[in-house]
């Protein structure tokens, strides 16, 4: 029986689109819009001003604190602008505009061949990588943790629909990836890893088989099952341990790690070169040419969507996956270290139906990885009960959205937990 989780959802996986689809070079245009917030925490220091010449790979940010991160040039070129624009969320967020002189000279980091453990700290730091798998918490906190570790989870899954990234990854930089993981383990100090990966990437699992040389990584197959590559799942399906509830992995001893966040750590240790590129995926029926990119960091959304081309029956867009991503309203906002896929959705690939009320069905408490009941925090937020949400455990809530895929009357649950969330905090009520 193929290890997993309890509850969760079988999607419709759609990475038929792209998953035989190699990485290619996105062309950048005549300016980048870099953020200084690309990561959980604090937003970065400006260290540029306008009329400044940089080179890729010039920070241009300097981390403000310990959950912060440094934000580098992915272009050379002049600084033209320090101006505060929308990103996904519609938030607005200082961002570094940088005229493109399409030199592309480098002001990289000097290449380590056999790196210390301190040496792998400070370069991991210093290249601004954070976690690439959607929670952008910057790495050199996990890589620092205050409790014991026994054993590194690297997360091969990649569950949400559409996005095949790391799958590519693992396919075109299997030895790249490997090495990275080898770093991981240098910087906590641990011997065994346990590499998680869904059932329906065969190949991947082969490739990387084949050419490791570390009898310490153990290959564990996966049921395909979303979201098997949530921190939580992961653990479960691979040692049937549990993460106590308001707990990290590393109170068990674990730390979790996605397969582009050790890809970049390799590029930053190895070659020497910052967080300046991010491997993302564009699919669905609304893009002419469904395709893997590799972009540097601060295009354009717009500019990619003009690259591959739209089709005229797009209804919804979205920055991220179709489970936890974003939807958007525009093409305005900017590429950045969190940027895993971006999709154009047609309107037989949505379910554009109206909410009606709960039926009491239970489907969406079958379906909660997290063991939580969203229609009892669904409820008490429609009637202003915060602390009756509180009460539910909605401070638990992971926002994978399989109650709201699951729902026959198509409740808005996620946003429900989400505003409840929101609304705890607020009040400052202790979490349940």
């Amino acid at each position: 029986m193929i290890p997993t989780f309890r509850h969760g959802v079988k999607t419709k996986g759609r990475k038929e689109y792209t998953e035989n689809m190699p990485f290619e070079e996105y062309p950048v245009g005549d300016f980048v819009y870099i953020p200084l917030l690309q990561h959980i925490g604090k937003p970065a220091t400006p260290l540029v001003i306008v009329g400044d010449k940089v080179k890729c790979g010039t920070k241009i940010g300097e981390a403000d604190g310990f959950i912060s991160a440094n934000v580098h040039s992915s272009v050379s070129g002049e600084v033209t602008g320090i101006v505060d624009l929308p990103c996904a969320t519609g938030l607005p967020t200082t961002h570094i505009v940088i005229k493109n002189d399409y030199k592309y000279e480098e002001d990289f980091l000097s290449p380590i061949q056999n790196p210390t453990k301190d040496e792998v700290l400070e370069r991991c730091k210093e290249a601004g990588i954070v976690g690439m798998g959607g929670a952008t918490f910057p790495t050199i906190v996990k890589l620092m943790p205050k409790t014991p570790i026994k054993a590194l989870i690297i997360n091969g899954c990649e569950c949400e629909p559409y996005i095949t990234v790391d799958y590519r990854l693992m396919l075109e930089k299997a030895a790249e990836v490997l090495s990275g993981i080898d770093l991981v383990k240098r910087a906590l100090g641990v011997n065994k890893v346990y590499f998680g990966i869904e059932s329906n990437k065969p190949e991947a699992i082969i490739k990387l088989r084949d050419i490791s040389t570390d009898d310490e990584i153990e290959f564990c197959e996966l049921k395909t099952k979303y979201p098997q590559g949530g921190e939580k799942q992961l653990i479960s399906a691979i040692t049937k341990e549990k993460v106590p509830k308001g707990g990290l992995p590393s109170d068990l001893g674990y730390v979790v790690f996605n397969v582009s966040t050790v890809y970049a750590l390799y590029e930053a240790v190895y070659l020497g070169q910052p967080l300046i590129y991010r491997h993302m995926t564009v699919s669905g029926n609304g893009v002419k040419r469904a395709a893997n990119l590799r972009v540097r960091i601060g295009v354009q959304l717009s500019d990619i969507v003009e690259y591959l081309g739209i089709e005229e029956n797009v209804v919804k867009v979205v920055l991220g996956g179709p489970m936890m991503g974003v939807s958007l309203h525009n093409f305005k906002s900017t590429i950045t270290k969190g940027s895993s896929s971006l999709l154009l959705l047609a309107e037989k690939e949505i379910r554009e139906i109206e909410p009606t009320p709960c039926i009491n069905c239970g489907r969406c408490a079958k379906a909660c990885p997290m063991f939580l009941m969203p229609m009892v925090t669904d409820r008490a937020i429609l009637h202003g009960d915060i602390e009756g949400a509180n009460n539910s455990y909605a401070m638990s809530c992971i926002e994978c959205g399989c109650c709201a895929y699951v729902c026959p009357a198509r409740r808005p649950l996620v946003q429900s937990q989400r505003l409840a969330k929101k609304l705890i905090r607020k009040n400052k009520l202790t979490p349940a």
